[in-house]
């Protein structure tokens, strides 16, 4: 699992306004992350774990606009985010927020580059069992 788009993220002046908004237009379930002032959300059927159930069906969240959220943002996922990190800034992007874990980790580990033309993209690495 390398490379593969797989969230993503929408900013939001006001998260409660904005769940409202998406749920009502377009029927997203979402889900509150205690204290991280953050939501996932689901733009389909899910499994048990929350993952999506349809082809091309991928969920994403809605946080609070600021630092590398500024633009909605969508995110890739890789297998190691450090060796990701490096291939990066080998290629000529720019390593925005290094890679930390979720929460206390157990939720896998973020990071935000700028790509080469200037774009803003996460990185999310899954939990080792």
């Amino acid at each position: 699992m390398s490379g593969e788009v797989g969230h993503f993220e929408i900013p939001a002046d006001d998260p409660a306004r904005a769940r409202k908004f998406y749920a009502g237009v377009f029927g997203w379930k979402h889900t509150e992350i205690p204290g991280m002032d953050y939501t996932m959300v689901s733009t389909g059927p899910v499994d048990a774990e929350g993952m999506p159930k349809e082809p091309g069906s991928i969920g994403g969240g809605i946080g609070k606009r600021g630092g590398p959220l500024e633009h909605p943002v969508v995110t890739i996922m890789v297998d190691e985010i450090t060796a990701a990190e490096k291939a990066i800034e080998k290629a000529g992007g720019k390593i925005l927020v290094r890679k930390q874990p979720i929460g206390d980790g157990s939720m896998g580990w973020t990071g935000y580059f700028k790509d080469s033309e200037g774009n803003t993209i996460g990185l999310y690495q899954w939990p080792k069992p």
